[in-house]
Protein backbone atom coordinates (compact mmCIF):
# COMPACT_ATOMS: atom_id res chain seq x y z
CA UNK A 1 0.00 0.00 0.00
CA UNK A 2 1.32 3.41 -0.96
CA UNK A 3 0.16 6.84 0.12
CA UNK A 4 1.24 10.29 -1.00
CA UNK A 5 1.56 12.78 1.87
CA UNK A 6 1.84 15.62 -0.69
CA UNK A 7 -1.50 14.74 -2.31
CA UNK A 8 -4.57 16.94 -1.91
CA UNK A 9 -6.47 13.78 -0.96
CA UNK A 10 -6.49 13.27 2.82
CA UNK A 11 -4.38 10.35 4.05
CA UNK A 12 -7.35 8.49 5.54
CA UNK A 13 -9.10 8.59 2.16
CA UNK A 14 -5.96 7.34 0.41
CA UNK A 15 -5.74 4.42 2.86
CA UNK A 16 -9.43 3.56 2.46
CA UNK A 17 -9.06 3.71 -1.32
CA UNK A 18 -6.00 1.46 -1.24
CA UNK A 19 -7.86 -1.17 0.77
CA UNK A 20 -10.86 -0.97 -1.57
CA UNK A 21 -8.50 -1.47 -4.52
CA UNK A 22 -6.86 -4.45 -2.82
CA UNK A 23 -10.26 -6.06 -2.26
CA UNK A 24 -11.34 -5.30 -5.83
CA UNK A 25 -8.09 -6.85 -7.13
CA UNK A 26 -8.57 -9.97 -5.00
CA UNK A 27 -5.55 -9.30 -2.79
CA UNK A 28 -7.90 -9.44 0.19
CA UNK A 29 -10.68 -11.98 -0.25
CA UNK A 30 -13.92 -12.23 1.72
CA UNK A 31 -13.12 -13.64 5.15
CA UNK A 32 -9.48 -12.48 5.08
CA UNK A 33 -8.22 -10.29 7.89
CA UNK A 34 -6.63 -7.01 6.95
CA UNK A 35 -3.60 -5.67 8.83
CA UNK A 36 -4.32 -4.13 12.21
CA UNK A 37 -4.59 -0.39 12.67
CA UNK A 38 -1.25 -0.35 14.49
CA UNK A 39 0.52 -2.47 11.85
CA UNK A 40 -0.80 -0.31 9.01
CA UNK A 41 0.13 2.90 10.84
CA UNK A 42 3.67 1.62 11.38
CA UNK A 43 4.04 0.46 7.78
CA UNK A 44 2.82 3.79 6.39
CA UNK A 45 4.44 5.97 9.07
CA UNK A 46 1.15 7.68 9.89
CA UNK A 47 -0.81 8.29 13.05
CA UNK A 48 -2.94 5.29 14.11
CA UNK A 49 -5.95 7.62 14.34
CA UNK A 50 -5.61 8.27 10.59
CA UNK A 51 -5.75 4.54 9.88
CA UNK A 52 -8.64 4.09 12.33
CA UNK A 53 -10.56 6.79 10.45
CA UNK A 54 -9.93 5.00 7.13
CA UNK A 55 -11.04 1.68 8.59
CA UNK A 56 -14.15 3.34 10.01
CA UNK A 57 -15.05 4.66 6.54
CA UNK A 58 -14.74 1.29 4.84
CA UNK A 59 -16.49 -0.45 7.74
CA UNK A 60 -19.47 1.91 7.34
CA UNK A 61 -19.45 1.04 3.62
CA UNK A 62 -19.77 -2.62 4.61
CA UNK A 63 -16.44 -3.58 3.07
CA UNK A 64 -14.94 -4.80 6.35
CA UNK A 65 -16.31 -5.74 9.74
CA UNK A 66 -14.83 -6.22 13.18
CA UNK A 67 -14.77 -9.80 14.45
CA UNK A 68 -14.11 -10.32 18.12
CA UNK A 69 -10.74 -11.95 18.69
CA UNK A 70 -9.84 -11.83 15.00
CA UNK A 71 -9.68 -8.18 13.94
CA UNK A 72 -10.98 -6.48 10.83
CA UNK A 73 -12.25 -8.96 8.28
CA UNK A 74 -13.25 -8.45 4.65
CA UNK A 75 -17.00 -8.89 4.46
CA UNK A 76 -18.62 -11.54 2.33
CA UNK A 77 -19.54 -10.58 -1.27
CA UNK A 78 -17.77 -7.22 -1.25
CA UNK A 79 -15.59 -7.46 -4.34
CA UNK A 80 -18.19 -5.89 -6.65
CA UNK A 81 -18.85 -3.04 -4.22
CA UNK A 82 -15.11 -2.44 -3.78
CA UNK A 83 -14.59 -2.45 -7.54
CA UNK A 84 -17.46 0.03 -8.05
CA UNK A 85 -16.08 2.36 -5.40
CA UNK A 86 -12.59 2.08 -6.93
CA UNK A 87 -14.04 3.17 -10.27
CA UNK A 88 -15.60 6.18 -8.51
CA UNK A 89 -12.23 7.04 -6.95
CA UNK A 90 -10.49 6.81 -10.33
CA UNK A 91 -13.13 8.98 -11.98
CA UNK A 92 -12.79 11.56 -9.21
CA UNK A 93 -9.02 11.63 -9.77
CA UNK A 94 -9.50 12.08 -13.51
CA UNK A 95 -11.96 14.94 -12.97
CA UNK A 96 -9.52 16.65 -10.61
CA UNK A 97 -6.65 16.24 -13.09
CA UNK A 98 -8.74 17.56 -15.98
CA UNK A 99 -9.77 20.58 -13.93
CA UNK A 100 -6.11 21.24 -13.06
CA UNK A 101 -5.17 21.01 -16.73
CA UNK A 102 -7.96 23.35 -17.82
CA UNK A 103 -6.98 25.91 -15.17
CA UNK A 104 -3.47 25.75 -16.63
CA UNK A 105 -4.88 26.48 -20.09
CA UNK A 106 -4.47 23.00 -21.57
CA UNK A 107 -6.97 21.83 -24.15
CA UNK A 108 -8.46 18.34 -24.34
CA UNK A 109 -5.95 17.14 -26.91
CA UNK A 110 -3.00 18.07 -24.68
CA UNK A 111 -4.66 16.55 -21.60
CA UNK A 112 -5.26 13.33 -23.58
CA UNK A 113 -1.56 13.25 -24.52
CA UNK A 114 -0.57 13.68 -20.87
CA UNK A 115 -2.97 10.86 -19.90
CA UNK A 116 -1.50 8.48 -22.51
CA UNK A 117 2.04 9.35 -21.43
CA UNK A 118 1.10 8.73 -17.80
CA UNK A 119 -0.51 5.41 -18.68
CA UNK A 120 2.62 4.40 -20.58
CA UNK A 121 4.91 5.49 -17.72
CA UNK A 122 2.83 3.48 -15.21
CA UNK A 123 2.92 0.42 -17.47
CA UNK A 124 6.70 0.70 -17.72
CA UNK A 125 6.98 0.98 -13.93
CA UNK A 126 4.80 -2.10 -13.48
CA UNK A 127 7.05 -4.07 -15.82
CA UNK A 128 10.16 -2.93 -13.91
CA UNK A 129 8.59 -4.02 -10.58
CA UNK A 130 7.75 -7.43 -12.04
CA UNK A 131 11.32 -7.91 -13.31
CA UNK A 132 12.94 -7.31 -9.91
CA UNK A 133 14.18 -10.51 -8.24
Amino acid sequence: MRIDPASDTPLFQQIASAIRQAVAAGIYRPGDTIPSIRATALALLVNPNTVARAYDVIEREGLISAERGVGMVVSRRTEDAARARTVQDIQSGFISAIQTGRRAGLDRKRIDIVYRQSWSADSNQSIKHEEKP
